[in-house]
């Protein structure tokens, strides 16, 4: 398939940062991001067929929502916002967010900046009963393992950048098929080869997989290329590769198309 055919794709980018120093920025670890506003992000994207996307709060970004609220503003409403919010949030502010377009809260494990994860049950279930929402974990596969359980219970979440690693495919896969799903990003940020894992994720379950661009590819050893969209269309093949695309996150993000 050539570049581009992939590019006239229909995509829902399903994980993206905007970044705007107008806002507040706390460095995580002693990184601090370079700018990457919605013009920045509209620009990067300009060969894309942009059906929509979610944008997500970095951990650089902390608990701030007002970075958030106007990049949703900007983008306009085939985008949704994916946020950081403290355990004791109130419903005010949760059903607030959500009139903005917030769709999820993140839990950061990997790099911080969010609510810790021992709060993850509660807040799932409650922002779910709330106003309809899901949870979206950053965290290295490999620390899967004593999450399993609790995960299948909870009622919608996703695991970003493909688990990152090797050694906890097996529970990536596992999780899969219980229904959580995993987003296709950070292509550069794993240490296998990704058209088999794409392939065996979508066997396990064609519903899992929801791409994204990662853009800006923030502290990724190699950022987003439009090789990485060929690279999933080739390995799903056209009917699975359109649900990954889009057809995906449109339902899990509870978007019309």
């Amino acid at each position: 398939m050539n570049e581009p055919t992939a590019a006239a794709l229909p995509v829902f980018d399903s994980h993206f940062h905007i970044i705007d120093r107008r806002f507040p920025l706390i460095p995580n670890q002693g990184y601090l991001p370079d700018d990457f506003t919605c013009s920045d992000y509209l620009k990067r994207t300009a060969g894309m067929s942009l059906a929509g996307g979610a944008v997500v709060s970095g951990s650089f970004q902390a608990l701030d929502q007002s970075y958030l609220a106007d990049a949703l503003a900007t983008l306009g409403p085939a985008f949704v916002g994916v946020t950081q919010l403290p355990a004791n949030v109130s419903d005010e502010e949760v059903l607030r967010l959500n009139e903005l377009g917030v769709r999820a809260v993140r839990f950061n494990v990997k790099r911080g900046g969010s609510e810790n994860i021992q709060h993850l049950e509660t807040m799932a279930k409650r922002v779910h009963e709330l106003a309809g929402w899901h949870v979206e974990l950053y965290i290295d596969s490999r620390d899967l393992g004593d999450l399993q359980n609790l995960l299948i219970r909870l009622p919608a979440v996703s695991i970003d950048h493909l688990g990152l690693s090797r050694d906890g495919l097996p529970t990536l896969l596992a999780l899969a098929e219980k229904g959580v799903r995993v987003k296709a990003t950070g292509f550069g940020r794993v240490d296998f080869e990704v058209k088999g894992a794409l392939r065996d994720l979508a066997a396990a379950n064609p519903g899992a997989l929801m791409f994204g661009t990662d853009l800006p590819s923030t502290r990724a050893p190699r950022p987003y290329l439009v090789e990485d969209l060929i690279t999933l269309y080739d390995a799903l093949g056209d009917q699975l590769a359109r649900k990954a695309l889009l057809d995906n996150a449109l339902a899990f993000y509870r978007l019309r198309r």
